[in-house]
């Protein structure tokens, strides 16, 4: 099948040692010989595929950049077609010249995402390995790019080509036997059929119970400070971020915005917000701040309650417990360095009184201003998550949210063939549940799925990817 020959800067356009033209396409050689001049006179189309070639670029008869040029032919490249790469120097100005020069020549300009689009197109990798690319280019932490790595050798993708294996096997196995029943009984074969979903159902389940560790190793941790003014929330943001972004002084109700920012903490990404303190005021500005923290509350995966412990309990902090119910909070108690006056178990038996899990709270003594505790808030942190080290090498993880919205959808359609079993229905109602959860488990890898979300897919990729 001829496609256009399409072509982008792969590399970040910015000053740097080196950058990469890449053209894709049926063209990709001719292309290239028309800018391209080896060392030893050699046309691109010449080449011998995945090797690297020393030349010039040309525009007319003058150079424009010295340039190592490499040629993979298709099937053999990434995109499955005839493939070129131009290495010339990183300079924006010489870069964008010759893909100006390589677009005059006979390609176009590649849409985002297009060569990982016409890899998966062309049979290269399926859908999930293609979000794992975009994973990996996006990962901020080790864990997301192990986790994007086994998802672009195909973890996700193994087990839902063998999971879409058993199904089809069995719903063949039905319509084989209801079309000749002398052939193929149905007898007792219902007991069989709902050990094999059950077993599926463990693995579907679990995968997506990984989703949302897998959503945290993706996008960090949602991780709101509330306290009330004067807590030390702006002192423990500083030293969260080792800078002083937060103004700290002893004055109530200074912090009266939103501050946010990214944190590392063991390789985990926190998203931090610090909100102005929460109290009753009457001031316009504050009261706005308050309510901002209390809307920031509702959406956060993870509450850094601070109560200073050398001041009494009021009914601030009472009013602050009230709105973390349900919520997983670490309790600082802040300001260890001085003499405490407020019990933990005082602020326990409140927050339980308030409908808190005791496993979702985690409390940690701490100064801020004096760096006490931070190890223990780090760990605790973590482990609040991840239950200890998570072990990425092991498991398949789902870090992609419509991948979940899928397992769950095939999850659903394999109970209703259980309850089909269990009320003793015609097998030909089991094949209808069971094609429904094959076909969702095929919109991950991309067997299933329609043009229009395939676009919306690969249109959030980069240019020259």
């Amino acid at each position: 099948m001829k496609t256009e020959t399409i072509a982008a800067i792969a590399t970040s356009l910015s000053e740097s040692g080196i950058s990469i033209i890449r053209i894709s396409g049926n063209q990709a050689r001719e292309v290239a010989d028309k800018i391209v001049v080896s060392k030893n006179g050699q046309k691109v189309s010449d080449f011998n595929s995945h090797t690297i070639h020393y030349g010039h670029v040309m525009e007319n008869d003058t150079i424009v950049d010295e340039v190592m040029v490499s040629f993979m032919k298709g099937p053999n490249s990434f995109t499955a077609e005839d493939t070129v790469e131009i290495n010339c120097h990183g300079g924006i100005l010489v870069t964008k010249k010759i893909l100006q020069l390589v677009l005059r020549s006979g390609a176009r300009l590649a849409q985002p995402g297009e060569f990982t689009k016409r890899a998966f197109l062309n049979g290269r990798i399926d859908l999930s390995k293609a979000e794992a690319i975009m994973d990996i280019i996006h990962a901020d932490n080790e864990f997301a790019l192990q986790v994007g790595m086994k998802q672009l050798k195909g973890s996700v993708s193994k087990k839902v080509y063998s999971i879409r294996e058993q199904l089809i096997y069995e719903i063949a196995f039905i319509e084989s036997a209801l079309d000749d029943p002398e052939h193929y009984s149905l007898d007792g074969y219902g007991y069989k059929l709902r050990q094999i979903i059950d077993s599926v159902l463990v693995e579907l389940q679990k995968m997506e119970d990984s989703a949302e560790n897998g959503k945290i190793i993706r996008q960090g941790i949602n991780t709101v400070i509330v306290g009330k003014p004067n807590a030390g929330k702006s002192s423990f943001l500083n030293f969260l971020l080792g800078e002083e972004k937060a103004i700290v002084t002893d004055i109530a109700g200074t912090t009266r915005d939103v501050l946010e920012d990214y944190v590392r903490i063991q390789d985990i990404s926190f998203h931090i917000i610090d909100t102005a303190g929460i109290r009753k005021t009457e001031d316009i500005v504050e009261k706005i701040g308050v309510e901002k923290a209390i809307d920031y509350s509702k959406d956060a995966d993870l509450l850094l309650f601070i109560i200073d412990s050398s001041v009494s309990l009021d009914e601030n902090d009472f009013e602050i417990m009230k709105m973390t119910a349900g919520k997983k909070i670490i309790v600082l108690m802040n300001k260890s360095d001085l003499e405490t006056v407020v019990d933990i178990d005082d602020v326990k038996s409140n927050l339980y009184e308030y409908s808190h899990k005791e496993e979702d709270i985690r409390f940690i003594s701490i100064s801020a201003k004096e760096k006490i505790g931070m190890e223990e808030f780090e760990t605790v942190a973590k482990e609040m998550f991840f239950h200890g080290d998570i072990k990425i090498q092991d498991e398949v993880m789902i870090t992609n949210m419509r991948h979940k919205e899928l397992l769950s959808d095939a999850i659903e359609s394999l109970k209703l063939v259980i309850n089909s079993i269990n009320m003793d229905m015609p097998e030909d109602f089991l094949t209808i549940d069971m094609m429904s959860a094959y076909e969702s488990l095929g919109k991950i890898i991309g067997e299933e799925v329609e043009e229009d979300l395939v676009n919306e897919i690969f249109s959030k990729f980069c240019m020259g990817k």
